[in-house]
């Protein structure tokens, strides 16, 4: 009897640990890619290092490649635009060249970083335009008069990545980096469950632009909730925004109300240049929010 009391409590706290709901913040600053130059298998290793000027992603780049074959590793200094890889090995200047190469490059130079590299006699260069849609990015490497094609088997060549990894039952975990968007902020409010489905509810502070030169750069971001909507079996399907601050929309000066139910939030979102006043009700125990005037 013992036996089966314990197998029983064991299975049904089995169960209990796999519903739960978790969030995971991971911020990256290294990625290892794989890739070919000239039919040749390479691996290639790069982390951030250091913004050009005031856009996240212009920055500088630092690391490694080798040919698989051989796994040798050969330096690499460059920069990240945007998507658009530009990659140099400087031999045995490879010190002395990086910091040459770093002050002479300002945010108007980055799509001619080539042509300071080959004035410092970049032995080296590896270029990539990733800023293509859902395919393999493609390139170029260059070497003395040779010039041969080159290829990263990936679609995404961002260095830097805001990564939330949620957790959800049936031991299934998502990033909400590949479906949301890339600015991160999420924070785990609660998650609930009826017939239409799972949902799980986040609230979320994020930047408004990454180019802080840029229109509302300078601003203390986006917040408000965000609604994941699953399947019952936990598949996704889709998710809704609702802002409480934004420096993109113009939403100022929200108010709150304390209700008798702390498990409900409102807010007022005063009348903005593109849309009148409305109100949010965040229902924490539903994980749901609702919009209305």
């Amino acid at each position: 009897m013992k036996k089966i009391f314990s197998l029983l409590f064991s299975l049904s706290l089995t169960f209990f640990l796999c519903q739960k709901v978790e969030l995971k913040k991971v911020t990256d600053s290294s990625q290892i890619f794989k890739g070919e130059i000239a039919g040749n298998s390479i691996t290639l290793q790069l982390n951030f290092d250091g913004i050009i000027d005031c856009h996240q992603y212009q920055h500088f780049v630092k690391g490694w490649y080798y040919y698989d074959k051989y796994k040798k590793k050969i330096p690499l200094t460059g920069v990240y635009n945007l998507g658009d890889l530009y990659l140099f090995n400087f031999g045995d200047q490879q010190k002395s060249a990086i910091k040459n190469f770093k002050e002479k490059m300002t945010r108007d130079l980055i799509e001619k970083s080539d042509s300071i590299a080959k004035t410092l006699k970049a032995k080296e260069i590896l270029m990539f335009s990733g800023q293509q849609i859902d395919k393999d990015v493609s390139g170029n490497f260059l070497t003395g008069n040779k010039i041969l094609s080159a290829k990263l088997f990936t679609k995404d060549t961002r260095i830097y990545r805001y990564n939330n990894y949620l957790s959800v039952p049936n031991n299934k975990k998502i990033n909400t980096y590949d479906f949301i968007n890339k600015l991160g902020g999420n924070e785990l409010v609660s998650f609930a469950s009826d017939k239409s489905g799972n949902r799980v509810l986040l609230y979320f502070e994020e930047l408004s632009n990454f180019n802080f030169c840029g229109m509302c750069g300078a601003s203390d971001g986006e917040k408000g909730y965000r609604v994941l909507h699953f399947t019952n079996d936990w598949n996704f399907k889709s998710y809704d925004d609702f802002l409480i601050e934004s420096c993109i929309e113009n939403i100022y000066d929200t108010t709150s109300t304390r209700l008798k139910d702390s498990k409900i939030l409102k807010f007022n979102i005063k009348k903005t240049s593109s849309s009148p006043s409305y109100n949010l009700i965040v229902d924490v125990k539903n994980a749901s929010v609702t919009k209305s005037k």
